[in-house]
């Protein structure tokens, strides 16, 4: 072929590509949505790229404003609604005595009384070369961390509920991915580790309605946040024994702040002001309950969060898989 009829060969198959990528005008073909002017071309794959967008378009035009008024969906703010589309209405939640359910963030189901009964003092001796490992890097980052706070307990509660919601995401992500590649069940830990991360962020929310952080320990908790999760992810990669033995001294440490927390409460040194409302409906707490009563239960979650992962360790350096040992779910 010559060089001119190469050169027309490929000005003509330019003339026929042009309307798919330049043209805006949209035609209906056999209820397909096509771009005009394509001729006798036909390139699907770049038609099917094409039709996500062109029903976005024509959502607008075909959605009548009277359908769209017919299926408000509550955020669960007053004089506020989303127009759905697709039809989801969100069920109308209540509380036991009727009153309508103002939270987003957890479900009525997913509340509970915690177990105050679990015993504080315990501690997981560390005998071995990685146990030891473990329980220094903990205190090595105890320090700086008190140093910083100092009795400044609820900025410091912040900063540890940020931290400490991180390892159940993690190790729940890594196994979920695991299980899929093995094709194979999780025993539950998959669904107790995000039970766990869960029930650290709800800690979070509660602290933040009672302190609002001011910028510099927002900026603390943006750093911190970002060099765990990646050294806890490669930790968890590298050996999710170790990992969860980590966290059960973390926990360990975190009962211990929470008591002095407390201690200070009883002191007089920090306001014993009124419960919040989200840490009365997460917790079951009677409405006369004070700040006090949150720090209680909160250090009661910790503690059962310590156990989990020394528990989960434990099976780990036994030899065994975590899915061979059923969770301990709702273990909170």
């Amino acid at each position: 072929m010559s060089r001119s009829a190469a050169t027309k060969m490929s000005s003509l198959f330019l003339r026929q590509l042009r309307p798919l990528f330049f043209s805006t005008s949209i035609t209906k073909t056999s209820g397909i949505p096509r771009p005009a002017s394509v001729g006798s071309l036909r390139i699907p794959m770049l038609q099917l790229r094409n039709w996500s967008n062109l029903a976005e378009e024509e959502k607008h035009v075909q959605l009548p404003a009277a359908s769209a008024a017919a299926n408000p969906v509550s955020d669960g703010q007053d004089g506020k609604r989303v127009v759905s589309y697709w039809g989801i209405v969100p069920r109308k939640l209540t509380k036991e005595d009727g009153s309508a359910w103002r939270w987003n963030c957890f479900r009525p189901w997913e509340t509970y009384k915690a177990d105050l009964s679990i015993d504080i003092e315990k501690h997981h001796k560390p005998i071995t070369l990685m146990d030891k490992f473990a329980f220094w890097t903990v205190q090595s980052l105890k320090y700086p961390t008190h140093l910083f706070f100092q009795k400044r307990h609820m900025c410091h509660a912040m900063l540890l509920e940020t931290v400490a919601a991180v390892p159940g995401m993690v190790g729940g992500m890594l196994l979920h991915c695991k299980s899929l590649r093995r094709f194979e069940h999780s025993g539950g830990w998959i669904k107790a580790l995000l039970e766990e991360a869960e029930n650290e962020r709800m800690h979070l929310m509660t602290f933040v309605e009672v302190a609002k952080p001011q910028w510099y320990e927002r900026a603390l908790v943006f750093a911190v946040q970002g060099v765990f999760f990646n050294a806890y992810f490669v930790a968890y990669l590298a050996s999710p024994k170790l990992a969860h033995r980590i966290v059960g001294y973390l926990e360990e440490e975190a009962v211990r702040s929470y008591s002095d927390f407390l201690a200070d409460l009883d002191k007089g040194n920090v306001e014993n002001v009124a419960a919040p409302a989200i840490a009365i409906d997460y917790w079951r707490l009677p409405p006369d309950s004070t700040l006090r009563d949150v720090v209680m239960v909160i250090r009661a979650d910790e503690a059962h969060h310590r156990d989990l992962n020394h528990f989960a360790s434990d099976i780990q350096c036994q030899g065994h898989e975590l899915r061979e040992a059923p969770a301990p779910l709702e273990y909170h």
